[in-house]
């Protein structure tokens, strides 16, 4: 079995392994995000015995309805659910440990989960399932191995990605499919799914989706989406920083589906909705500024311009990341646009407040917005021709129990 295939791979492509999936939840929503996606996908697309370790089931429990905080093992949508109590108690390996071990985000094994994994034979397949990055070291270092200084195990690096030479994005077997038919024209599932959360467009509005980190540049977005001449706006306040700063910009307390209209700004507040929910939400906007890992690869798939907010960085770090996947996702723009991408791009990721340079740059992005969504829409084609996150895992590690 080759380690790369074309990315219609099915689930008879496949043996049926066994996964354990540790995750610990450090900023609330990104890493069990991708790890539940992750996880539902294994079991139901590639018809995998997954296992999910997680250390906080409250913040979980938010993302997945019908999951129950207070209950230490559960299954749903196909997959079991343990709480992992990574502080005071000793970790209670199962009989059956997995054939393949990912921890991830580098999150630390239980030493009991480390111990057993060495007396197993074969030993499991070990994978940290690492950060997305798209700059060019990441095609180096994907599948690289590190060995155990005591046990001897190997563990091996996956890294996602935007490349062949890459593990590619999370992408559900169905995925693209349904996003075309949601917003096929005509087809009424974008006008349903938008009345079942309360939002009633005015003929010519669009429609905004803002999920971000705390940001001093938050007021000024929003003065400047209320400027001179601009086009009336809802904008979807996704999060409580959203929220928060948009009562403080407008001086009005605002409560959960009841929208606030501003000049030419409607600003919207809506309840936190289920990770199917909210990639309906990306596909129904116009624009979408998303934060952090798991909504920016969603972003990307609803095919519609976007704008990153790169989780900030000791020393600068994450402007390094910012930069690489601007290089990658501008190329093919017309001069003008991609200068426009860039320019809004980096006053968004700016922490210095001063809404003059957001403002002008915000103005020109939005002149923009026509060949940014021509070019949304070709950048996820040509994503989806490669093999997705799950399949290119599944195959790897088929490949090394064999």
């Amino acid at each position: 079995m080759p380690d790369t295939a074309p990315p219609d791979a099915s689930r008879n492509d496949f043996p049926v392994l066994r996964w354990e999936i540790f995750c610990a939840v450090v900023d609330n929503y990104g890493d069990i995000g991708v790890c539940w996606r992750l996880a539902r996908q294994l079991a139901h697309d590639y018809g995998q015995q997954v296992r999910l370790w997680v250390d906080d089931l409250s913040a979980f429990s938010r993302l997945a309805p019908g999951l129950d905080s207070g209950r230490e093992r559960q299954s749903l949508n196909g997959v079991t659910v343990h709480h992992w109590p990574r502080q005071g108690s000793p970790f209670a390996v199962p009989a059956d440990l997995g054939q393949v071990v990912v921890e991830a985000f580098a999150c630390p094994l239980p030493d009991e989960a480390e111990a057993a994994m060495a007396r197993q034979s074969p030993p499991p397949v070990w994978l940290n399932l690492e950060y997305l990055s798209a700059e060019a070291w990441v095609e180096d270092c994907h599948r690289m191995v590190s060995r155990h200084p005591r046990l001897g195990l190997d563990k091996h690096f996956f890294f996602p990605g935007f490349t062949p030479r890459t593990g590619g994005l999370l992408r559900e077997a169905d995925l693209i499919e349904a996003r075309c038919r949601f917003q096929a024209p005509g087809s009424g599932e974008r006008q349903a799914f938008l009345a079942a959360q309360g939002i009633d467009l005015a003929p010519g509005e669009q429609l905004v989706n803002l999920f971000a980190y705390a940001s001093p540049r938050l007021a000024d977005l929003f003065q400047a989406m209320n400027g001179h001449d601009a086009p009336p706006t809802r904008l979807l306040l996704l999060d409580r920083h959203a929220r928060e700063a948009a009562s403080a910009w407008s001086g009005e307390a605002l409560n959960e589906g009841r929208p606030l209209r501003v000049g030419a700004l409607t600003l919207h507040p809506l309840p936190f909705l289920p990770q199917d929910g909210f990639d309906r939400l990306l596909w129904s906007a116009d624009l979408n500024l998303v934060r952090g890992e798991d909504s920016f690869v969603r972003a990307q798939w609803a095919a519609r311009p976007f704008v990153w907010q790169i989780y900030p960085q000791d020393e600068e770090a994450h402007r390094i990341k910012l930069e690489a996947f601007l290089e990658r996702y501008r190329a093919g723009l017309p001069t003008a646009a991609a200068d426009a991408l860039t320019g809004f791009w980096r006053a968004w990721n700016d922490a210095a407040p001063g809404d003059a340079g957001l403002a002008g740059a915000w103005a020109a992005f939005s002149t923009a917005l026509p060949a940014l969504a021509a070019h949304a829409e070709a950048w996820c084609d040509r994503l989806a021709n490669q093999e997705n996150l799950a399949a290119a895992l599944v195959r790897f590690c088929a490949n090394r129990l064999k």
